[in-house]
Formats: structure tokens, sequence, C-alpha cells
């Protein structure tokens, strides 16, 4: 199975999109499944994974209502306030549903790098594995020695990197992200998606540019633990979904078959326990 293990649906009547705003207009309307399925098709992909884009738990029993009627959505990460008293309660609530696989905290919007070190929050984290679910860590370079702390702590915890922790390429920044990068590939069993890429660089961006940065990843990570999506759509502000597609493909011309396989969606499966 063919997998986008990284996408968004969002109806802007909902008012709980904080971020998304009239300054970004090309995305400043809604996108719901029948924008997306004709994508899905022309790519031969079978199936996604609904990411969360609001702080609001309100949004995640959204999309999982979402997924009762979308078939190619296999599964949902969602979100809830971690620091909540109650929040293991309500993450065992939204376990529930057979399509909820896992949690998202904006980390990238928190202030200061080392929140998700609180103490406060190991009962989120420990209800995480116990409830059989998948955290992903939305999370800018700065975050990268907290995260690796973070998983000493809890190593069972399925982990998922979002856009390879987000470089920053229009830069042509790479040596610390990548020394990051390489101490979590090394020290944990982190997977890490292959997405959110060309948003991270410069708008005339071209395949080259992006190279040193997936190379390093796949250097580290491997081709076992390296997912792709295609954060649709947010990539829509830098590439079609094609394009960025069809630049997956040229990055790993060089694997094998089998290789290919797993990061378009085997990967995407073990990780997040898709079910079908």
């Amino acid at each position: 199975m063919r997998l986008d293990a990284h996408q968004h649906f969002w109806s802007v009547a909902r008012g709980d999109y904080g971020w998304l705003t009239p300054d970004l207009a090309p995305i400043y309307r809604d996108f719901l499944p029948d924008d997306l399925q004709p994508l899905l098709q022309r790519a031969g992909i079978d199936g996604t994974v609904l990411v969360q884009a609001a702080p609001t738990v309100a949004e995640t029993k959204y999309m999982l209502s979402l997924a009762d009627e979308t078939p190619f959505v296999k599964g949902v990460v969602g979100w809830v306030d971690f620091e909540a008293s109650d929040a293991d309660a309500q993450i065992a609530v939204l376990a529930e549903h057979p399509a909820f696989v896992g949690l998202r905290p904006m980390i990238q919007n928190i202030a200061g790098p080392n929140w998700m070190l609180c103490s406060a929050l190991t009962p989120v984290f420990e209800a995480v594995q116990r409830l059989d679910l998948t955290f992903d860590a939305l999370i800018l370079p700065e975050h990268l020695a907290p995260l690796r702390q973070l998983l000493e702590r809890h190593p069972n915890m399925r982990v998922v990197i979002d856009h390879g922790a987000k470089p920053a390429i229009r830069d042509g920044l790479i040596h610390d992200w990548a020394g990051g990068m390489a101490a979590l590939a090394h020290q944990t069993n982190a997977y890490c998606k292959l997405s959110g890429l060309v948003t991270e660089a410069k708008p005339d961006w071209q395949t080259g540019d992006l190279h040193p940065y997936v190379q390093h990843l796949l250097d580290t990570f491997g081709p076992s633990r390296l997912i792709w999506g295609s954060d649709w759509p947010v990539c829509t502000l830098a590439s079609t979904y094609e394009r960025w597609l069809d630049t997956t493909d040229t990055l790993l011309s060089a694997l094998t078959t089998a290789e290919r396989v797993a990061i378009l969606g085997g990967n995407a499966a073990r990780a997040y326990h898709l079910r079908n």
C-alpha cells in the first residue's frame, strides 16, 4: 500500500486554525477530501495519515468524523492539551476510535525548547505508549537535543519526526541540524518524515537544493525509518503535489525498489500501526 503519511484537511469557518490567516492566500480556503482524492488517484496513492492543524480537541474530533466517511484516510494524528490535568483520560477516549493513531502537540509554536522535558508531562507520554499510539514531533532544529533526552526517558515510545525537523534549507544551513539528526538517528528508534522540505527552501528551489538534506536523512535514518508525506495543502505554497512526488522519485532514485516501497508506504504502516 502506497501512503501519504502527512496531509491536512481544514474548514476555515471552524475558526480554530490560528496560524491560517488571509496572508496565506493560496491556502486560505477549505481543503477537504474531495480536493485531495483526484491527486491521490493520479499519483497511485492508496491511503493517507490525516494530521492535526489546530490545537483543539474539537478539530481532532472533526478529523475523526472525516475519517469515518473517507475510506482513503487510514489514520488520524490528533491533539490534546498535554498540560491539562485530565490529558491522559482525554487521550484514552480518543483512542477508542479505530482511526486514532497518534498525537501531535505543536511544539514548534511553544516557547522554550525544553517544554517536552517538563516532568508534569510524563503521564501523558506514558499514556501514549500504554495506548499503543505514536508521538508526532513537530519540531525545529533547536528541539533536536531535547527530543533525544525525551527518548532516553521513553525509549519504547514510537516517535515520528515531522518534516525532517525543518532544516533551514533556504539559508543553506546544515551543520548543526545534521549533527542533531545524526544523534537522534543513531541513539533512538525514531522515524523521520520526508515531508515539508519544499516550504523550508527558497521560492525558486530546485531538486539540488534539497539533495544534501535528503541524503543526510538517508545516510542516518536509512530507508527503513524514513516516511514519505506530502504536507498537502501546505506544500502548495511552494510546490504542486505532483512536483513534490516527482522530486521525491528523483531523490530516491538510487535506492532499491524494496527501499522505495518502504519509504513510500511500508514504514508509515509500521510507525502508525495502521490496521487497513
